[in-house]
């Protein structure tokens, strides 16, 4: 019978702490080892080693000498750390139902990637349209100026501006429909 299994038997039979003590000083740093290849984490192998003899100290579970003490003691480090990847796995893993913020976030994302190809194709196509096509689309849409102040910006009458910003709309629907941009009237 090796040492483990006589300082623990000293301990559960006889309530003699140095026993546990001993236990404690002569396998705490390879079983913290052992763990922390099963866990991944030094801290968190040190509280599972901990747990582990806590558990001995309080339980006292039975050796039954089927397998050498050092065997019995890291299969009760095992199971711990087993249940202790479980617990943090179920911490760890939510639903996608309960995170309707994430869906949002997801969905944000991908809207927002989409509206900036098509900003990109629009100013591409924009590019390949005469330049006061180019020039009135710019001022009514990106800049946000009514017809009557792009015109005055343009030094147009209003009613040769309305003309203008048709005749660029369908110029500009025709360039994008030929790059493969599918317009959407709304």
């Amino acid at each position: 019978m090796d040492n483990g299994a006589s300082s623990y038997r000293r301990f559960r039979d006889n309530g003699d702490v140095q026993g546990l003590d001993e236990i404690i000083i002569e396998y705490s740093d390879g079983l913290i080892l052992y763990l922390t290849s099963i866990v991944g984490n030094v801290q968190k192998a040190e509280e599972i080693t901990e747990d582990t003899f806590v558990l001995l100290g309080t339980k006292k579970p039975k050796f039954k000498g089927k397998s050498s003490f050092k065997t019995w003691l890291y299969a009760i480090g095992r199971n711990l750390a087993v249940d202790h990847i479980r617990k943090d796995s179920r911490k760890n893993c939510i639903s996608i139902e309960d995170t309707p913020e994430m869906i949002d976030d997801e969905t944000a994302v991908e809207e927002a990637y989409i509206k900036k190809e098509q900003q990109i194709m629009i100013h591409k196509a924009m590019r390949k349209l005469q330049p006061k096509y180019q020039q009135v689309l710019w001022l009514i849409y990106f800049e946000g100026f009514s017809n009557k102040e792009a015109a005055k910006i343009m030094k147009k009458s209003l009613r040769s501006l309305e003309s203008m910003l048709y005749r660029a709309r369908k110029s500009l629907r025709s360039q994008l429909e030929t790059e493969g941009f599918e317009y959407v009237e709304t």
